[in-house]
């Protein structure tokens, strides 16, 4: 009852359209109010230690350095390399947008931005050379998804925030520790690598069914140019994951030198962004940074209710006890993530139901880190479902479509990513292996 109780609070709420971070601030007082016994002074406490984590530091940094970037002529340069290379294959500019997503990614860690960075250069030009809107927009929608599941990512971040501290038992009843953000960055580059190859095989099928147009094959002068003038950027991938796996730099720190790294080639390297316009960016990186940072503490004192009340603990013994196993469990926990994907926002959904699921995922043995890739291709997915998945708005403005038309476009990636789901749920060594590999 407990339960039902503060989920029906935050249903009513969410139901009449305020914002999430709002929504779980006003159900945590509801209930402390109204049918709790927890001493004020204990969420006040928990209020200001509960965000004082050093993880968290890192996700205004790459949101800082995705932002310079983003306006520094870094997407333009690597799309003009990603054409170089595969143009000249069947949809050859789809190819190019999977491919120029993918490359973003791995600087960005938000999908929306990859969306608006590449969307922005990409879809005019498919359109201009023939392409049908509805093609660039289904490859582009879907591939921007990339953004959160290649590191750096703000969502396995949020994850790895989520979870940290949480005491849980194994199925043999040892303590399982959570997964720190160096192992799902790790974890999450051979699940990133097969999914862009899956979309570019589905791009290249529908491209080559449909008989759409391909470019010239780019001579090696042409190709050695455009990788010359994008390695600036392409460099950050070799600094934030050869710093962290090299034991230079934690993840935090990589995130706090990308930022300074990405400044003074957008500045000085590109000369893209002048100095009179760095306070802008600066500005937009604060909102973004304020945005995400009062959901995470509103998420806290959600996940304390949740804690003090033995939720998780009792959910974690009910759900063991209904005899699932592993198998069911992983489906219904797919099937509950991508309906609230439909109508709520990756980085809130992760930190209000990772406390939850996390407990009994590690009761019935499932690793912490794939456990922690599956969250976030499924939140990769919501982003491209409707009534409220960002990457469909942000295709849609880029391309005037509706909102049914986009959703229309990107069904065939959409079945190529939940194809990949049901992989990356059911053969945990698509994530497991490299991390193993590497001895993490």
């Amino acid at each position: 009852m407990t339960a039902l109780t503060i989920f029906l609070i935050l249903a009513l709420l969410l139901i009449t359209g305020m914002p999430v971070s709002i929504a779980l601030g006003l159900t945590v007082f509801t209930f402390l109010f109204g049918f709790s016994e927890v001493p004020l002074d204990a969420i006040a406490l928990k209020l200001f230690t509960g965000i004082e984590k050093f993880e968290i530091m890192a996700i205004p940094f790459f949101i800082l350095a995705g932002n310079f970037l983003t306006h520094g002529g870094v997407a333009r340069r690597m799309i003009r390399f990603a054409s170089s290379m595969v143009g000249h294959w069947y949809g050859g500019l789809g190819l190019a947008s999977v491919l120029s997503c993918a490359l973003f990614a791995a600087i960005s860690g938000s999908s929306p931005a990859t969306v608006m960075a590449v969307g922005s250069i990409l879809l005019p030009a498919m359109v201009k050379q023939g392409y049908p809107a509805q093609f660039g927009v289904g490859t582009i929608t879907s591939s921007g998804g990339l953004g959160i599941l290649i590191p750096p990512s703000i969502v396995m971040v949020m994850y790895a925030v989520a979870t940290s501290g949480m005491v849980v038992k194994g199925p043999d009843g040892a303590d399982v520790m959570s997964a720190s953000i160096g192992d799902l960055f790790i974890a999450g580059v051979v699940p990133g690598l097969l999914l862009a190859m899956m979309l570019g095989v589905t791009t290249t099928w529908r491209a080559w069914k449909s008989d759409f147009p391909r470019q010239p094959r780019a001579p090696f002068v042409d190709r050695w140019r455009a990788f010359r003038e994008s390695v600036w950027g392409l460099m950050l991938i070799v600094i934030i994951m050869g710093g962290i796996y090299g034991g230079i730099f934690t993840p935090t720190e990589a995130a706090a030198v990308s930022a300074v790294y990405a400044f003074i080639v957008a500045v000085w390297v590109y000369k893209d962004i002048t100095l009179r316009e760095v306070p802008k960016v600066l500005l937009n990186s604060a909102a973004m940074s304020a945005m995400l940072l009062y959901i995470i503490t509103n998420a806290v004192m959600f996940a304390f209710i949740l804690t003090s009340e033995q939720i998780p603990q009792a959910l974690s013994e009910w759900i063991v006890s209904l005899g699932l196993g592993k198998v069911g469990f992983l489906l219904v926990v797919n099937a509950l993530l991508l309906m609230i994907g439909m109508v709520m926002e990756p980085s809130a959904i992760v930190l209000i139901m990772a406390p939850i699921l996390y407990p009994v995922a590690m009761a019935l043995g499932v690793d912490p880190v794939h456990f922690g890739i599956m969250l976030v291709v499924n939140m990769e997915i919501g982003l491209c479902t409707p009534p409220v998945g960002l990457n469909l708005y942000v295709a849609s403005s880029l391309s005037r479509l509706g909102l049914t038309e986009v959703t229309r476009a990107t069904w065939p990636w959409l079945l190529t990513m939940l194809t990949f789901l049901m992989l990356v749920t059911y053969v945990p060594e698509v994530t497991l292996a490299l991390p193993r590999l590497l001895g993490l």
